[in-house]
């Protein structure tokens, strides 16, 4: 019996979970960056770190054939989409309501990447991926039904939200941008490498929004800025631009991107404990179970099946 395929597939498993972990953790860490920053400077300074921290990702693999005019077309698509939209909408996003609602909306990606797979990369959606959205689905559900309590302006350098149905509007755009990353880097990743994928995503991703960062930077006071804001900045530009996008890209290389999109359940649940560990923010018992639910539904899309 070949053992390869499983393991190749459980570290798959592990690569999407801890890429969507890592999404939700710096969606709710970006809270005190978006007070600090204006949001399209955060977001040419987020592009810019990451396109000094790897550069040697640019040269094309051995063996790894030239890019034809569909791949780069595929590879702008990504970035302006999955990369320089996200972040402006999640940015903006997260600004206006609070880390757990924004988690909340976010955990509607598996059924948007399960529908999205189906209607451009003809995926089957089996029986146990079905339920895995409809958990999903469910937990959402018990989500809205339960709203947090964001904390004071203030506590840990995150305000209140003011305008939290426009915020939740954003974050919702946001879901739609990942949903596109997600079925356009199944396509990519048959054509080019993870580490590949992720520099070049992120390069045009820092030349999409240099004019509004520009802009932004010579009317900004960076000397304003606090060391451990500079700090947290670094770490999410590394997180946002190379690592989650090299583990996202990592694992859908074994994995159907209907299976994938289960997997970001993990961001509204580690969002939501960012939220509640290090912003303050308040976690229901509806919220609870509505995690517990998300879970589930990664069980089910996992749980390997038997062969004849």
């Amino acid at each position: 019996m070949n053992t390869a395929a499983p393991a190749s597939r459980l570290l798959a498993y592990g690569c999407l979970a801890l890429s969507m972990s890592l999404v939700g953790g710096y969606v709710a860490l970006s809270k005190p960056l978006v007070a600090a920053f204006p949001v399209l400077l955060l977001a040419w300074l987020r592009f810019g770190i990451a396109a000094l921290a790897m550069p040697h990702w640019l040269r094309r693999a051995p063996g790894e054939p030239p890019m034809s005019a569909r791949t780069r077309g595929l590879v702008f698509l990504e970035s302006f989409l999955g990369n320089f939209l996200f972040s402006i909408c999640m940015l903006f996003g997260v600004s206006l309501t609070s880390a757990v609602s924004a988690g909340v909306i976010m955990a509607s990606i598996p059924a948007a990447v399960a529908v999205a797979s189906w209607l451009f990369l003809r995926e089957r959606i089996t029986v146990r991926i079905g339920l895995a959205i409809g958990c999903a689905a469910i937990g959402i559900g018990l989500l809205a039904l339960a709203p947090a309590h964001a904390p004071a302006a203030g506590n840990n350098g995150a305000a209140s939200p003011s305008m939290p149905w426009l915020g939740n509007l954003l974050v919702f755009c946001a879901v739609l941008c990942e949903t596109a990353y997600a079925v356009i880097g199944k396509s990519l990743t048959g054509r080019l490498g993870p580490k590949r994928i992720s520099s070049l995503i992120n390069l045009w991703g820092f030349v999409l929004s240099m004019p509004f960062g520009i802009w932004f930077a010579l009317q900004f006071d960076f000397t304003a800025v606090r060391l451990g804001t500079w700090a947290l900045l670094v770490a999410y530009a590394l997180a946002a631009s190379i690592w989650t996008v090299w583990l996202w890209m990592t694992g859908l290389r074994h994995v159907p991107a209907a299976q994938a999109g289960v997997f970001a359940v993990m961001l509204p649940v580690s969002a939501a404990l960012v939220g509640v560990l290090v912003l303050g923010e308040s976690l229901s018992a509806a919220q609870l179970l509505a995690f517990a639910l998300a879970l589930v539904g990664v069980v089910l899309a996992t749980w390997p099946t038997r062969r004849s």
